[in-house]
């Protein structure tokens, strides 16, 4: 057996080497070409290939998001200093940045990351119980250090730590074994520990457009870059660990990387074709950069106010509290009421939510945010077909209540401001011929309520209205003012409720 496993080992490695050989010559071809004619030929002609994928992704609405890594170890804390009194984001797995810690210093962190209270198969089966679809986990972050057994750099979490155990395998098994979808997340731009200036200095030297954040080097590693060049880390490192990510893992189905603030159209193009030529129905987020990619991410923590601006399906990503890495002193959580109105916000605009936890330094998931999850979970058994496989309808929102969710930094500043609904708030879904009308806020014993975009004069005439989770019939009456509805009650989630209305 030994042998066996030996003899396999060396022919993985001998099959890394070959393409990664042929990769190089590919890329001296393209060297050459124009970034234009590439853009509207090849690019669009992959894109245009994905439509199966495209409506996969847009069925399946909700997923989760993993950030773990080294920095779970200080956990937003860097020699008594908070993040709070560092340079930069406050988000806890940019310490390396924010402390401005020498690479050397860092990576000494890898050998007390010994995370034996994590559970591969206990985080799939919480991705299923909190009603989620799909996962997508960091394989490396910006700070270079990889979750995965890579042959590429020793600087991951089978080599450089007493764990020895590849943590993006264990997941994918059990994600197979619960039915969810595998995704991973790869910081192809940034990385503090080879990535040199993460291509600041090629940039300017290449004429191109800087936007704002590469104006001021946003993430750039300036106070200790590695000696190589960022061409040698794109191609030593980062392209080569791209392909051993694709190999492993083949029926993946969201490839997501990562700030491209300095990368050319060429470079960014090569990324896309890349994962195209391994997985041609791997879906590609627009953090490729440079226009490109599958599908767009309005931002962190960030709910568009128009999504009709966006011309490609969309994903908000969000975090449980206030940070996406592991930050021991944020206890600022969001509720199962909190995490609702993100849901169904972000649904009745046509988008997918993609959910952030951030295990500690041994594995654990933080109490609240599971407790948060399962709670949310709840919810969906009950009402989940005014979720997934739904649509944007016409409208998606009617009510007083307008709240706006601008990106993590908005969200913190409002830290303990509640939010508050009515039972005139209603957003909408919609599946075939049925409308979903979720509302937070049930109405008092014997109250009806009016949803007035079905009013008799809205066009629409009203078959039948249920409401999800509930044998109660309800009494119902298109009225000139609104859809009159009473008989509705509380569910077993105690949270909001929907209605499913048959409309023609």
């Amino acid at each position: 057996m030994k042998k066996l496993g030996y003899l396999f080992l060396k022919a993985r490695t001998m099959h890394l080497v070959l393409l990664m050989l042929i990769f190089n010559v590919v890329n001296s071809q393209t060297n050459a070409l124009n970034m234009s004619s590439v853009d509207s030929t090849s690019y669009k002609k992959m894109q245009n290939s994905k439509h199966k994928a495209i409506s996969h992704f847009n069925d399946s609405k909700y997923g989760m998001f993993i950030h773990w890594g080294l920095y779970a170890i200080p956990g937003g804390v860097w020699k008594n200093q908070r993040m709070e009194d560092l340079k930069g984001p406050k988000v806890a797995e940019w310490i390396q940045l924010a402390a401005q810690i020498p690479r050397n210093e860092y990576s000494e962190l890898a050998k007390q990351f010994n995370p034996t209270n994590f559970d591969a198969t206990a985080i799939a089966k919480l991705i299923k119980s909190a009603g989620m679809k799909y996962l997508v986990i960091t394989a490396k972050h910006h700070d270079g250090f990889a979750l995965y057994d890579s042959e590429v750099s020793k600087y991951n979490i089978v080599d450089a730590t007493p764990y020895k155990t590849d943590v993006i395998d264990a997941l994918y098994e059990a994600c197979k074994s619960e039915g969810i979808d595998f995704g991973l997340y790869y910081s192809h731009n940034i990385d503090w520990f080879d990535g040199n200036d993460c291509g600041y200095s090629e940039l300017i030297s290449s004429g191109l457009p800087l936007n704002e954040k590469a104006q001021r080097k946003f993430g750039v590693n300036t106070w200790d870059p590695s000696p190589n060049t960022f061409s040698d880390y794109l191609y030593k490192k980062a392209f080569p660990q791209v392909i051993e990510l694709l190999t492993k893992y083949a029926d993946m189905t969201t490839l997501w990387y990562d700030m491209p603030h300095y990368l050319t159209p060429k470079q960014s193009y090569e990324f896309y074709k890349l994962a195209y030529d391994y997985q041609p129905q791997l879906l590609i987020n627009s953090r490729v950069g440079n226009s490109l990619g599958d599908f767009d991410i309005p931002g962190d923590n960030k709910i568009p106010e128009n999504p009709l601006n966006i011309s490609k399906p969309w994903q908000t990503v969000g975090t449980t509290n206030n940070s996406w890495g592991f930050k021991s002193y944020d206890n600022d959580w969001k509720s199962p009421n909190e995490l609702l109105f993100w849901l169904i916000e972000i649904v009745s605009k046509g988008g997918n939510y993609m959910l952030n936890i951030g295990p500690d330094s041994m594995g654990d998931v933080p109490e609240e945010s599971f407790k948060n999850l399962i709670a949310l979970g709840n919810w969906l058994k009950i009402n989940g077909e005014g979720i997934y496989n739904t649509k944007r309808w016409e409208i998606t929102h009617e009510g007083p209540t307008q709240i706006f969710m601008k990106g993590t930094n908005h969200r913190e500043k409002n830290k303990g401001k509640p939010l508050e609904f009515t039972t005139k708030d209603f957003w909408f879904t919609i599946n075939s011929n049925h409308l979903f009308a979720t509302a937070l806020v049930y109405p008092q014993e014997n109250e009806s309520i009016i949803i007035e975009s079905l009013s008799k004069l809205s066009g629409y005439k009203v078959k039948s209205v249920n409401q999800l989770g509930s044998i109660n019939s309800l009494q119902w009456k298109q009225t000139k003012t609104g859809l009159k509805i009473s008989g509705v009650k509380r569910t077993a989630s105690g949270l909001g409720y929907t209605l499913k209305i048959d409309i023609d």
